[in-house]
């Protein structure tokens, strides 16, 4: 079943510009390739602007969680924190899908 992994980050005001940037022009089409996902998106919550989604689409939970633990998992995690040190505080959660319809 599909499952999504969910990156929730609180940016502070000050880095949420170069962030957004950076998130667009880089972070977000090597996670998509190196994870090697379905699709990735990500977007700012409406709700508090300091938060900033990403979702990364897999085939299967076996897929997703497989990711967790990779070379390239942590290779992003490392890129990540030499570029916003520990200004910027992050976490991670695998959802799989239970039920989807469509109208």
């Amino acid at each position: 079943m599909t499952t999504y992994l969910i990156v929730r980050a609180v940016v502070p005001e000050a880095d949420r510009a170069k962030f957004d940037q950076w998130y667009q022009d880089v972070h977000l089409p090597e996670a998509l390739a190196v994870f090697d996902a379905v699709k990735a998106w990500r977007g700012w919550s409406h709700d508090d602007p300091a938060v900033h989604f990403a979702f990364y689409e897999f085939h299967s939970l076996a897929e997703a969680t497989a990711i967790n633990e990779s070379e390239a998992m942590k290779n992003m995690r490392a890129d990540f924190d030499r570029n916003w040190q520990n200004r910027i505080s992050r976490s991670r959660e695998f959802v799989e899908i239970a039920q989807n319809i469509q109208a």
